[in-house]
């Protein structure tokens, strides 16, 4: 629903609609806006070239749309776009951050802040990192179907990085139900010895995972207990990236 008395509101509504609904009727329901209103403001996105008639009674988003987005699209820098949550989720906790983007079968640091502890830690923006056995990695593959997930260990393998390192097909499978159960998932040395994370997945504005965002400690500084206690953190400023590119998250 729409303030009441606000043009600009009412169009935007409108507007946001059309992407789902193309009666008027439905329209106007949905915004509370009246209905002739609603037929006023699709008057003016048709002519504007927002909104089309389907032939029908009704309306549809229009080829303007798909242009303006076009021209968005190709500007458009995640890594700029999770800066903000970064930082914040850095400043909250004082750990290590990262965001990495799935690139096939793996994903790819696109943005790192060193935490506030005498020790950094190896990863680099543009390193590649394994999806079976990360924190980041886990929070990808527990948000694709279990037979793409099959096919990514199919042509990639999952092999033991470590003594903690789910090695097994099946196993690995089980283990991610419960990370998307959770929301977040934990690498407890399963990639490089002594090194812990935590990691929560981003999407991107189809609702389809895009990457994760993690915080990282060696284990002598941040145990598994203390690590799950940051969690929320972590699942927080993934959420808050996910809607900085526009996914559809509740």
């Amino acid at each position: 629903m729409v303030r009441e008395g606000s043009s600009i509101d009412k169009a935007l509504a409108v507007l946001e609609a059309i992407a789902e609904h193309h009666r008027v009727t439905d329209i106007a329901a949905v915004t509370g806006v009246s209905k002739s209103t609603v037929h006023r403001i699709l008057q003016s996105l048709v002519e504007w070239g927002f909104a089309r008639s389907d032939g029908a009674g009704g309306y549809e988003p229009g080829p303007r749309i798909l242009t303006l987005a076009g021209r968005v699209m190709t500007r458009f820098d995640p890594a700029r776009q999770a800066a903000s949550a970064l930082r914040a989720l850095h400043e909250r906790t004082g750990y290590t951050t990262h965001f990495a983007i799935r690139s096939g079968d793996e994903a790819v640091y696109v943005d790192k802040l060193e935490g506030r502890r005498p020790y950094q830690m190896p990863s680099r923006v543009g390193m590649s990192l394994r999806l079976h056995c990360t924190a980041i990695g886990k929070a990808i593959l527990a948000h694709l179907a279990e037979d793409e997930v099959r096919a990514i260990a199919g042509r990639t393998g999952v092999p033991r990085q470590t003594p903690a390192t789910l090695a097994a097909e099946d196993d690995l499978i089980a283990h991610l139900a419960g990370v998307r159960s959770a929301g977040y998932a934990i690498d407890d040395e399963e990639n490089v010895p002594g090194i812990l994370c935590v990691g929560a997945p981003v999407f991107d504005h189809t609702g389809q995972v895009l990457g994760g965002i993690s915080i990282s400690a060696l284990a002598m500084d941040l145990d598994r207990s203390g690590l799950e206690a940051l969690a929320p953190e972590v699942v927080k400023a993934a959420r808050e990236v996910s809607l900085a590119l526009g996914a559809p998250v509740g």
